[in-house]
């Protein structure tokens, strides 16, 4: 699991790792969900018509899965700029709860994985060294919950986005999906990117589930000083049910 060998596995540190395998399993159990999907009736093939109903659907999304890849410059976690993220994985169910595994590097040199759970307002991290699980501790700013916040992210992103333009219908995910190109707000980017982004709007492109209305992916790009990062955004198993506790000894 990129954790060193040597270490005591601790009753919590075994929840994190069990976390980590929970997710890692349940998504490549999904990989090729995509076969069942309704195929009619299509969405209008209108960009403001597509983005509406998206708006709506994504509003109305009551659990689901999201993978969230960060490539490019270092995206850091911490406040401290040594724990950078490449990958979240993770499963998200109303109202606020989140669970999710990050691939991060550690100074530069070091990769593992952390286990983050979200309830309400608390948040748990697993610490990068011991595996044990934490009270989110002050010099990181990420809560897991905000990686899909359906009313107070996805729904006014959407219903905020400029500059539509329907690019096409397009495969993904083994599906054809109506392609939008639009310009993303500051505010909302930051929320849909868990606080990783901040201060800048993005040109964004959105893939969308032509009947449901559902995105199922996004792709932009954001400026750092260190560079710019390549960001892509995957989501599905939406309506899935998802076990999303407290870790082990750590209950409220």
């Amino acid at each position: 699991m990129g954790h060193n060998a040597h270490l005591s596995a601790t009753p919590r540190r075994l929840a994190a790792v069990t976390l980590v395998a929970t997710v890692a399993l349940a998504a490549a159990a999904c990989g090729g969900a995509g076969t069942s999907e309704p195929t009619e009736p299509t969405l209008p093939a209108d960009a403001e018509s597509i983005i509406t109903a998206s708006a709506v659907a994504m509003g109305d999304t009551q659990s689901v899965r999201f993978t969230l890849t960060a490539d490019g410059a270092p995206v850091f976690i911490d406040q401290f700029e040594s724990i950078a993220l490449e990958t979240a994985v993770g499963e998200f169910r109303v109202p606020g709860a989140a669970q999710a595994v990050l691939d991060v590097e550690v100074n530069g040199n070091l990769n593992t994985q952390l286990a983050a759970i979200a309830l309400d307002d608390e948040v748990w991290l697993s610490n990068p060294i011991t595996g044990d699980f934490e009270t989110l501790p002050p010099e990181f700013d990420l809560d897991p919950s905000l990686f899909f916040d359906p009313r107070g992210g996805w729904q006014p992103l959407l219903e905020n986005l400029t500059d539509l333009t329907l690019v096409g219908i397009e495969t993904r995910q083994d599906n054809d999906r109506y392609r939008i190109s639009a310009t993303a707000p500051a505010a909302q980017i930051e929320v849909i990117t868990a606080r990783l982004v901040r201060g800048q709007d993005v040109e964004i492109d959105f893939w969308i589930q032509p009947v449901t209305g559902n995105v199922r992916a996004a792709e932009f790009t954001t400026a750092t000083p260190q560079g710019d990062v390549d960001w892509i955004l995957e989501l599905d198993d939406f309506g899935g049910d998802f076990e999303i506790i407290a870790p082990d000894g750590l209950e409220r």
